[in-house]
C-alpha cells in the first residue's frame, strides 16, 4: 500500500474477460488522484486476487518487468535508507494527495503502509477491514528486513541480456554468445548446456558498477552545470593512451584540479567496478595485454580455463564477453569444469555453512604431495566428497614412490652413454638394449600400455583416469615385480647370469625413469626428489615418456605376463599367509595346480619361474598341474592355486 503513490500503472491478462474492456482507458489512483492507464501483459494472474494488479516502481521484480516491457514512466519514491522520499513528486497534482504524501514524507516504508491504509479507511476508498497478507519477500543476507528496491545510476555492459546488436561485427549479440560456447570445448561436454541455458535466459544486461571504496574505478568524470548541478549526460572521458585513470585524483583533458565539483567544472565517478568486471579480463591481463606485445602474441588465446561449475555464468560467461567484444574470438580453446567438495555428509562445502575443512593441517600432517593426490582423484564435472583416508593412500604412495626407487637405483644403473651426459639429458639414455628375461620384457611391454593410456586420459582432460592407469600399474611393479627380481637384481651370492642381473636392473631403472614422470603431476616434491638422485634439473621440465620406446625394448612382449606371475605369487604366499607364518619361511615343496581353461597361467609360470621359485622361497620340488576349469571370475576363484605344500622352518627372528 505504501507504493500507491508510485502506481504508474493497472495490469491485467489479455485473456481476462471482466478487464477487456478497460484494456486501453485510464482510471484515478485512490487518495492521490494520479491518472494510470489499464494494461494487459501476460505475466498477470487471473485467479490471483481480484486478478488486476497495480504497477508500482518498483514494489517487487515483476513490476520491473512491467515497467520494462510497457515503457511505463519510472515514479521512484523510496530512498536508499529504505524511508519515503521527502520531496512531494510533480506527478501529484491534487490538494488531498499531496498532504497524504506529506503525511508520509521521511516514514519508513512500514509506518507509511499504517497511515496510508489509516487515510484509505477514513475516505472510504477502502472495501472492507484491512488484512495483512503473507506473501514471499526477499531478504538482504543474515538481515530481518525485506528488500527493497530503489533506483540508480548503474553502468552496464551489454551481454546479450536484450536484443542488442554487436557494433562491430552487425550479428546479435546474443547468438554471438551462443556460437562462442558451441565452439568452446566443454570438459566434461556436458557442462556446456549449463552455458546455453544462461545465455539464452538472460534479461538484462550486465551489471558491472558498485557502490564500494575499494576497487578499479571507472575512468570517467562528469560536466557540473553551471548552476552546480552536475549533468550526468555530459560524460568526459579520457583517451585510451591516458589509461589507467582515477577520476578521484586525476583531471580530465582541459580542466583543472580546482574545477572540481565547482559550477561549470567536473565531478569525477564514484562507483568501481564489480569483481567479475575485471577478473573477466584475466586471459588478457595475464597475457600481458597492452604491456607486452611478444607475450601475447604468443600465448594468446589461452589453451584452458580451469575453474568451478558454479562460476560457469559468471567467470566464465563474462570472460567470453569481454573477449568477444574486444577480440571477437574466444579468449581459450578449452573449459575444464571441476565438481564441488562435499563434506561427509556429502554437503556441498561453504563459509556460510560452516563445513569447510581448511587444508593447512592436512598439508602439516600429511604433506602437499598428498593433499594433492586426493584433489588429482577428483574427476572434472562431478562433485568430490572429502575423504581423509584418501589423503592417507596419497601419502602412502608418495612414501612408495621414494622407497622403491630408492631399491631400484640403489645397484647402479645400466646407461648407454656416461654418468654426466645422463644427468643432463632431458630423456632417458638407460640401456634398454639388455633387457632380456621374459618378464623384465612383460613390464616394459605392460608399462607402454600405461603411458598410452595416461597420455589418451590427458589429452581428453582426464587427469583423475591418469593417474588411476599409472597408480594402478605402479603397485603391481612394486608388489609383485619387484617382489620376483629383487634377489636376481641383488645377485648377492652371485649365483645368477650376468645378463640375466643386467636385465632386472635396466628394468627396473627404465620403470622408475618411467613412473617419475607420470606420477610428477600428482606427487610433484616425491617425483621431483626421485629425479634429483640421478639427473639433473627438474623432472617437471622432463619429456613426457614415450611408449614407443618401452615397446621397442619389450621385444613385443605379452604385457599380461605379469599380473598373470602376480596371481601365482600371491598364490604361494597366500599359504604362508593361512598358516601364520614368515614370508621368509622356506617352501620345501609345492603343488600348484592351474585351472584347465587358462593355459596362459601355466605358460606365464614356466615363464618366470625361476623368479618364481626365489621369490617365494621355494627350495625343494615344484610342480605345476591341470586343474579343473576354473570357476566364475566373478566369484573370485583364482585359475591358480596351490593344492600341497610343505613349509619348512621359520627363520629366526633378528635381535
Amino acid at each position: 500500500p505504501e507504493l500507491l503513490p508510485a502506481c504508474v500503472a493497472l495490469v491485467a491478462h489479455p485473456d481476462d474477460e471482466r478487464y477487456q474492456p478497460l484494456f486501453g482507458t485510464t482510471v484515478s489512483s485512490p487518495v492521490f488522484g494520479v491518472e494510470v492507464p489499464v494494461l494487459p501483459h501476460p505475466a498477470a494472474e487471473k485467479d490471483k486476487g481480484a486478478g488486476i494488479a497495480m504497477c508500482c516502481t518498483f514494489g517487487d521484480t515483476t513490476d520491473i518487468d512491467w515497467w520494462r516491457d510497457l515503457q511505463l514512466p519510472l515514479r521512484a519514491i523510496l530512498r536508499k535508507d529504505g524511508r519515503i522520499e521527502t520531496e512531494t513528486p510533480e506527478w501529484i497534482t491534487s490538494q488531498s494527495g499531496r498532504e497524504m504524501y506529506e503525511a508520509m514524507a521521511g516514514k519508513t516504508t512500514f509506518s507509511a503502509r499504517e497511515a496510508l491504509v489509516a487515510r484509505l479507511a477514513q475516505t472510504g476508498e477502502m472495501r472492507g477491514e484491512p488484512v495483512k497478507t503473507v506473501r514471499q519477500t526477499n531478504f538482504f543476507e543474515k538481515g530481518d528486513k525485506p528488500l527493497e528496491i530503489v533506483t540508480s545510476r548503474q553502468w552496464y555492459i551489454r551481454n546479450g541480456g536484450k536484443e542488442w546488436t554487436n557494433p562491430a561485427s552487425g550479428a546479435d549479440l546474443r547468438e554471438e554468445l551462443l556460437e562462442r560456447g558451441r565452439r568452446l570445448e566443454f570438459h566434461p561436454d556436458f557442462m556446456r548446456v549449463r552455458y546455453e541455458n544462461w545465455v539464452r535466459g538472460l534479461n538484462n544486461d550486465w551489471l558491472v558498477s558498485r557502490q564500494r571504496f575499494f576497487g578499479v574505478p571507472f575512468p570517467l568524470w562528469y560536466k557540473v552545470g553551471a548552476d552546480g548541478e552536475v549533468d550526468y549526460d555530459a560524460i568526459l572521458t579520457p583517451a585510451e593512451s591516458e589509461l589507467p585513470v582515477d577520476p578521484s585524483s586525476d583531471v580530465p583533458a582541459g580542466y583543472t584540479e580546482d574545477q572540481r565539483g565547482e559550477p561549470g567544472g567536473f565531478v569525477g565517478e564514484l562507483d568501481i567496478m564489480d569483481t567479475w568486471a575485471t577478473s573477466s579480463l584475466s586471459p588478457q591481463l595475464a597475457s600481458g595485454w597492452l604491456s607486452d606485445e611478444d607475450l601475447f602474441g604468443r600465448v594468446y588465446p589461452m589453451d584452458l580455463r580451469p575453474q568451478g561449475q558454479d562460476i560457469i555464468r559468471t567467470w566464465l560467461f563474462t570472460t567470453v564477453v569481454r573477449a568477444n567484444l574486444e577480440f571477437a574470438a574466444l579468449p581459450w580453446t578449452n573449459a575444464g569444469l571441476s565438481g564441488w567438495i562435499l563434506d561427509s555428509d556429502h554437503k556441498k562445502m561453504s563459509k556460510s555453512k560452516g563445513n569447510v575443512v581448511t587444508p593447512m593441517g592436512l598439508l602439516e600432517q600429511y604433506g602437499s604431495d598428498a593433499v594433492r593426490y586426493w584433489a588429482s582423484s577428483a574427476r572434472l564435472g562431478l562433485d568430490a566428497a572429502f575423504e581423509e583416508t584418501q589423503i592417507k593412500i596419497g601419502r602412502r604412495l608418495a612414501i612408495k614412490v621414494l622407497n622403491a626407487s630408492k631399491f631400484a637405483l640403489s645397484m647402479g644403473i645400466p646407461w648407454d652413454a656416461d654418468e654426466a651426459t645422463v644427468a643432463a639429458a632431458p630423456a632417458p639414455c638407460l640401456d634398454a638394449s639388455v633387457v632380456s628375461e621374459p618378464i623384465d620384457r612383460a613390464v616394459l611391454a605392460a608399462l607402454a600400455d600405461v603411458v598410452d593410456a595416461a597420455t589418451a586420459a590427458f589429452e581428453e582432460f582426464g587427469h583423475a583416469r591418469a593417474l588411476e592407469v599409472t597408480e594402478s600399474f605402479f603397485w603391481t611393479f612394486c608388489d609383485d615385480y619387484i617382489e620376483l627380481v629383487k634377489d636376481r637384481a641383488n645377485d648377492f651370492d652371485g649365483s645368477h647370469d650376468a645378463a640375466a642381473v643386467r636385465s632386472a636392473r635396466a628394468t627396473l631403472a627404465i620403470a622408475v625413469d618411467t613412473f617419475v614422470r607420470l606420477l610428477a603431476p600428482f606427487l610433484p616434491f616425491a617425483t621431483e626428489e626421485v629425479w634429483s638422485w640421478y639427473r639433473t634439473g627438474s623432472v617437471h621440465r622432463a619429456a613426457w615418456p614415450q611408449s614407443e620406446e618401452l615397446r621397442a625394448a619389450s621385444a613385443g612382449a605379452d604385457a599380461e605376463l605379469v599380473a598373470r606371475a602376480g596371481v601365482a605369487l600371491a598364490a604361494l604366499r597366500k599359504v604362508k599367509s593361512e598358516a601364520k607364518t614368515s614370508q621368509k619361511t622356506p617352501i620345501l615343496s609345492v603343488v600348484l595346480a592351474v585351472a584347465a581353461d587358462r593355459p596362459e597361467y601355466a605358460e606365464a609360470i614356466e615363464a618366470v619361474r625361476a623368479d618364481l621359485t626365489e621369490a617365494a622361497k621355494v627350495t625343494g620340488p615344484f610342480t605345476v598341474e591341470q586343474a579343473a576349469p576354473a570357476a566364475d571370475p566373478a566369484e573370485g576363484a583364482s585359475p591358480v592355486t596351490v593344492t600341497a605344500a610343505e613349509l619348512g622352518e621359520a627363520p629366526a627372528k633378528k635381535k
